[in-house]
């Protein structure tokens, strides 16, 4: 299993040892030991299943209050994933990265806690997972606009083109205005 940090250090891309023959493949996405070396020392208490359609954006979401750190992965489709950096003490605020996670690349993306997330399905169908070490509460739950001109994502859309939002993610305010992380 290789771990390698992004331009945001504390966002680690997961590459697993995936073994395959004509039956199939198998892969760890999960071992405590192996994690912990790499310094993802985390302890998860909630995992999640989310399925999408072509051109769906989910986020940028993070809980204000019972932060969650989230392994996550793609296990049907493609996915472009984000984490935006929301600590107004870090020097890398509101700076981002984005990686494609794909059922093909069996790749994972730690996102910490301190980090807004979100991701865009790019095939037909999507099933995103996520493994969460708090557990979801709505009422620290909050959103970042997805399209924020600070931040800057470059979703990978067509020029003119509108993802599918939900009524909480179109309606978010801009990091600006968003309460965050010290």
């Amino acid at each position: 299993m290789q771990f390698e940090p992004t331009h945001l250090p504390e966002v680690v891309l997961i590459k697993p040892q995936v073994f395959g023959d004509q039956r199939g493949y198998f892969f760890e996405s999960w071992h405590e030991r192996k994690f912990a070396a790499a310094g993802i020392d985390a302890h998860f208490v909630q995992a999640n299943h989310s399925h999408s359609v072509r051109h769906t954006l989910r986020g940028l979401h993070y809980q204000i209050r019972q932060p969650q750190g989230k392994l996550v992965r793609v296990c049907r489709g493609e996915v472009f994933d984000v984490a935006v950096d929301i600590r107004r003490s870090s020097p890398r605020f509101g700076q981002w990265v984005g990686v494609h996670l794909s059922e093909r690349n069996h790749q994972m993306l730690w996102v910490p806690p301190g980090f807004a997330h979100g991701y865009l399905a790019l095939s037909e169908e999507i099933d995103f997972l996520y493994q969460c070490t708090d557990f979801y509460a709505p009422e620290h739950e909050r959103t970042i606009r997805w399209n924020d001109a600070r931040i800057a994502v470059r979703w990978p859309l067509a020029e003119g083109s509108v993802p599918i939002l939900s009524a909480k993610d179109a309606g978010a305010p801009a990091l600006a205005q968003a309460e965050t992380f010290e």
